[in-house]
């Protein structure tokens, strides 16, 4: 166990670049130099959470923990792998950037360019690897117009279910093509995987009415819902945040999109964006709200994982199963680049310089090949450089 917790530690200590790269570092350590699983498992399990909501690269490692050390393990892989980040950006929350000053606000606005580069990098990439025939990308643009028509996590939602549709008719073939990899050594006995699915169903659909008669688990809820419907990685996670926290007030916009920035200049899993959120939301801020927020946001993804595993074998030979969430994933794209038109960029920019900067540093995340926190390097120094010289004042004198 202690080994599990070290290995895992030094991890979220060191792996920065998102979800893909998460995933090479994982082979490198776990199959290519300590060997606790062989490609094809590690491949299986890949598919696995890559086909599940929830965040893949976390899921990933809390089965390999499973594998290793049981359920122990898996939660000591979690816990270390997940932590680093998440305190930091707790830490930042609180302690931090929340000041009212001049240079905090600058920075904040900085951050907030970072964020317009990111996610349009996230964009780019999923378009790429999820939008490849004519029908995903129809999906795709279509997921785009139903979360910008249907204000809130609604259009969301609706666009997801769309495209889950579309692709039980028309992605069978598509997604039977798509698939490698078996599971291996399954540690999880289908009784428990019964219970651990009916688990997560029943908090998705009954927390909504726990909240009505007890509001202090409306935050609880709120994360629980938001990692329960995130398709396709961390950068998802942004759009359906923003719906349940900025849009009925309990954070504000800037913070938000400054957390997010900050977000990929720290190692770990994506998803510790929560707990900056959490730390905000004023129904329970801090450390506990970020604490509550952070397991909330992990858990339904954890719980499907460990669910679904004892069938998954079964599961990915049906087609129906693997094009309809082919569709889903199309969908997602599309709003995911809602998210990126509004509210980040709309929130981003003010002058023409904010957005020669952001698109700028997309191009350098995109084609360049740069690493995310140096892309958060430049333009918080950029935007320090400007706002001090005066040449590019993003912090007006009355504020």
């Amino acid at each position: 166990m202690i080994e599990i917790f070290l290995v895992f530690l030094r991890l979220g200590l060191t792996s920065f670049g998102g979800p893909v790269a998460h995933i090479g570092f994982f082979h490198t350590e776990f199959v290519r130099q300590r060997k606790w699983v062989d490609d094809s498992t590690f491949s299986g399990w890949l598919a696995l959470c890559q086909f599940l909501p929830g965040p893949a690269s976390s899921q990933l490692g809390f089965l390999i923990g499973l594998h290793r050390g049981g359920f122990m393990g898996a939660l000591a892989a979690w816990f270390a792998f997940t932590m680093p980040s998440a305190v930091v950006l707790v830490a930042l929350a609180i302690y931090g950037i929340g000041s009212e000053s001049e240079w905090a606000m600058t920075v904040v606005h900085g951050l907030k360019l970072v964020a317009v580069a990111v996610v349009a990098q996230a964009v780019w990439g999923m378009w790429s690897s999820l939008c490849k025939s004519t029908v995903t990308r129809v999906v795709a643009l279509a997921g785009f117009a139903l979360t910008i028509w249907f204000i809130g996590w609604s259009g969301q939602i609706w666009a997801i279910l769309a495209g889950a549709l579309v692709g039980l008719v028309l992605l069978r073939q598509e997604a039977q093509a798509n698939l490698t990899g078996e599971v291996g050594v399954v540690r999880v006995r289908p009784v428990a995987g019964i219970v651990l699915l009916l688990v997560a169903l029943a908090l998705l659909l009954g927390l909504p009415f726990v909240v009505a008669q007890a509001p202090v688990t409306e935050m609880f809820a709120t994360f629980y819902r938001a990692g329960a419907l995130v398709f396709g990685g961390g950068h998802v996670v942004l759009p359906m945040l923003q719906s349940a926290v900025v849009d009925t007030g309990l954070v504000g916009r800037d913070d938000f999109l400054a957390g997010y920035g900050l977000a990929q200049a720290v190692p770990g899993p994506l998803f510790t964006f929560a707990a900056w959120v959490g730390a905000l939301d004023q129904s329970l801020p801090g450390w506990p709200g970020a604490m509550l927020a952070l397991v909330a946001v992990f858990l339904p993804g954890m719980l499907l994982v460990c669910g679904v595993l004892p069938w998954w074998n079964r599961l990915r030979e049906q087609s129906w199963a693997l094009a309809a969430f082919a569709g889903a994933n199309a969908a997602v794209v599309g709003v995911l680049a809602a998210a990126w038109y509004n509210p980040i960029m709309m929130t981003a920019f003010q002058t023409w310089i904010d957005a020669c900067v952001a698109f700028a540093a997309a191009a350098w995340l995109i084609w360049g090949r740069a690493r995310a926190w140096a892309v958060v390097l430049l333009c918080v120094l950029l935007a320090l450089a400007g706002q001090w010289s005066g040449v590019w004042p993003v912090v007006s004198a009355g504020s």
